[in-house]
């Protein structure tokens, strides 16, 4: 048991005594889909530049109105009632300005998305932008005179009233079909409709916006889910350097280079690596000697390990700061000294925060360890750390702590009246032996109201990526506490191909993606099943999504272990899966096109093992948006179909205005439901 959960137990402990003394204490109950849907969603903490205040976005979801309402609020950094901002509904990404006066932020409460600001006292947000094309990626520069921005725009149109008309005409026109002569024809949930997001800065006095990337037939920044700041400037507000990959078949290509454009956009952007790799993530030192970013060095790999990287400015010199840091490198930030940089990583189910030299040589040391810690900012001082941390029994809420990881403090309870009502029991690590005698970790969450003396069916949760982890984190979209409720044992295994392990661990799952995974899973199966005796090992369930939905149903041909299955979104025929619209990951995993490596894909095609009628044996429940080009819902249908052709018991439940990910509030409501009620048939 590490220290964090270990410490977590004791603090229960002692809450459970006092209360136990206190005649007006309320039994907790158990979680349900209206408290988790119910719950405010906190992400993006700044600190403002004298240090005394934190805003952040808050994501407030209203199940009546089908919707999530997103507002900005400022908290005193010294803690304190939190404020609310705006209420314009879709207000996102708060910037301070220099100067500490003004709050940059996005908001479609006019139609389409602009850059607004606001004063930290609140009032009326004023309206910065008026582009038909829209605004994203706000960012000040150091002297407050500019703001850089990025909108997505016809590449030949020269000025706003070009796109403006191009797109009232394009309306006008009654056919709608598409043609396309390259790749990508459409990425995630959205057809591409022949722009490209372009750079632009506009001063803060006034003035049209000026597009830094001109007739640019690439995008600023490239497709990213949750990637860190793709644009920055320089700390004399005169530079600014990008993220863009201008191969020409970007379906094949995981490339990113960086770029550095004058704000007067008297020069062409400057290429300033060439890593064959991914560079992604400039961020100028305060010194302004360094540009700081992240690099993956394995073309066409998009889960190879981030690197740290420095580039000199000087002389084009790169440092790589973490080659010997065997894991991933997520968000980073400079010390204002310039001398050194913070960084999170995943490390066993965690994020911790750590800090390390800005000179080759030197080791990672933590900062925050132990926790998850999803977003983190620096102040202006370099004296302290504002950061958002959560678990699995806790949404993320907005901490503080010194520079050196002391004194940490919660600054915001946006969910404490609520979570005080619900007894959320804490996830306990278990590690096996698993294929070829790896180390494998697992967690295991009780049910609520646990009885010793019970028997308890178990849940196997299985995650996507398949380069993603189980994570002592919060979801909204997988949430095992509201999975477990119902009174489920649920386990939850990092098997082969998670990162948070090391490299070598996570690269393990290429070209063998019904191998040692699993392996990993039956093995951690039967560890769970000897190490808690309160598992009823004849009622058993899998579920698992994406990669997870493709184990699920590699599983429904090779186990007869459980009593029903879940498997959302994954990919049944892998051969026909290479509809997906990022094609590298499909040659990546398996070795080449399809037909460049026929064995490989058959090899780990669960529709090739369907075999003979009276093949599949499992109840299933399958699960897909019809707007998901990642695994095209049509991998769905196709396990559904030969599902009920073999006469197995089945159910498909399809969301027609849902893509990979199910986030509508009542949509999500309708999923958690169909979820537990199919575990309720075959488990209870």
């Amino acid at each position: 048991m590490n220290l964090r959960i270990r410490a977590a137990w004791i603090a229960m402990a002692i809450l459970f005594i006092a209360g136990a003394t206190s005649a007006q204490q309320t039994e907790r109950r158990s979680i349900t889909f209206a408290d988790m849907v119910s719950m405010r969603r906190l992400t993006g903490p700044q600190i403002s530049p004298d240090g005394k205040s934190i805003a952040y976005e808050v994501a407030t979801p209203d199940l009546a109105a089908n919707k999530i309402s997103h507002d900005i609020w400022v908290v005193a950094v010294v803690g304190g009632e939190s404020r609310q901002l705006t209420r314009g509904g879709s207000d996102t990404r708060p910037r301070w300005s220099p100067d500490g006066k003004k709050l940059a932020f996005l908001s479609a409460r006019d139609g389409t998305q602009q850059i607004y600001w606001i004063g930290p006292e609140g009032g009326e947000a004023a309206r910065a932008t008026s582009l038909s094309t829209g605004a994203d990626n706000e960012l000040w520069s150091p002297d407050g005179k500019w703001v850089a921005f990025v909108s997505s725009v016809h590449p030949d149109c020269k000025d706003d009233a070009c796109n403006a008309q191009r797109d009232t005409e394009k309306e006008r026109i009654k056919v709608k079909a598409r043609i396309y002569d390259r790749l990508m024809v459409r990425h995630w949930n959205a057809w591409w409709d022949g722009k490209r997001s372009h750079l632009f800065v506009m001063a803060i006095g006034g003035g049209a916006p000026r597009d830094l990337t001109p007739g640019a037939d690439y995008d600023v920044p490239p497709f990213n889910l949750s990637d860190p700041e793709a644009i920055a400037f320089s700390p004399d507000s005169q530079e600014l350097c990008f993220t863009a990959n201008t191969d020409k078949d970007e379906a094949l290509s995981t490339n990113g280079d960086l770029f550095t454009v004058p704000i007067t956009g008297a020069t062409e952007p400057k290429r300033i690596s060439s890593n064959p790799g991914n560079d992604w993530g400039p961020t100028y030192s305060p010194d302004g000697k360094w540009i700081a970013y992240r690099a993956q060095m394995q073309p066409g790999y998009e889960s190879d390990r981030w690197r740290l990287m420095l580039y000199e400015r000087k002389n084009g010199k790169q440092i790589n700061l973490t080659e010997d840091f065997d894991r991933s490198v997520d968000a980073f930030a400079w010390a204002p000294d310039s001398k050194a940089l913070y960084f999170q990583a995943e490390d066993k189910a965690e994020m911790p925060i750590f800090s390390i030299a800005a000179s080759a040589g030197h080791t990672p040391k933590v900062v925050l360890g132990v926790s998850f810690n999803p977003e983190f900012d620096v102040s202006r001082d370099g004296r302290m750390l504002v950061f958002t941390r959560m678990s699995m029994t806790m949404p993320a809420e907005v901490f503080v702590a010194n520079s050196d990881g002391s004194e940490i403090r919660q600054v915001t309870h946006q969910n404490g009246a609520l979570l005080a009502q619900l007894e959320l029991p804490l996830p306990e690590p278990f590690w096996f032996a698993g294929a070829e005698g790896a180390q494998v970790e697992g967690l295991m969450l009780r049910p609520p109201h646990f009885d010793e003396a019970k028997k308890y069916p178990l849940l196997l949760l299985i995650h996507g990526g398949p380069q993603q982890m189980w994570a002592d984190s919060w979801s909204n979209r997988w949430n095992p506490e509201v999975m477990a409720a119902p009174g489920y044992v649920t386990v939850m295994i990092n098997v082969r191909g998670s990162p948070g392990y090391g490299r070598k661990f996570t690269a393990e799952i290429t070209h063998d993606w019904g191998g040692k995974v699993y392996e990993d899973l039956m093995k951690g199966l039967d560890a769970a099943l000897a190490k808690y005796p309160f598992i009823d090992g004849s009622r058993m369930a899998a579920a698992g999504g994406s990669y997870g939905g493709y184990m699920v149903d590699w599983i429904a041909t090779h186990s007869d272990r459980f009593k029903c299955l879940i498997s959302h979104a994954g990919s049944y025929d892998e051969v026909s899966m290479y509809a997906t619209e990022e094609l590298w990951f499909q040659e990546w995993e398996f070795g080449g096109p399809p037909w460049s490596n026929p064995e490989l894909y058959k090899k780990w095609s669960p529709h090739e093992y369907a075999g003979a009628l009276g093949k599949y044996k499992t109840p299933t429940l399958v699960v897909a948006g019809e707007l998901d080009f990642r695994v095209p819902y049509t991998q769905s249908l196709e396990f559904f179909n030969a599902l009920q052709r073999q006469g197995v018991p089945s159910k498909l439940l399809i969301f027609p205005d849902e893509g990979h990910w199910i986030l509508k509030p009542q949509n999500s409501e309708l999923w958690y439901k169909t979820f537990h009620g199919w575990l309720a048939k075959y488990l209870k």
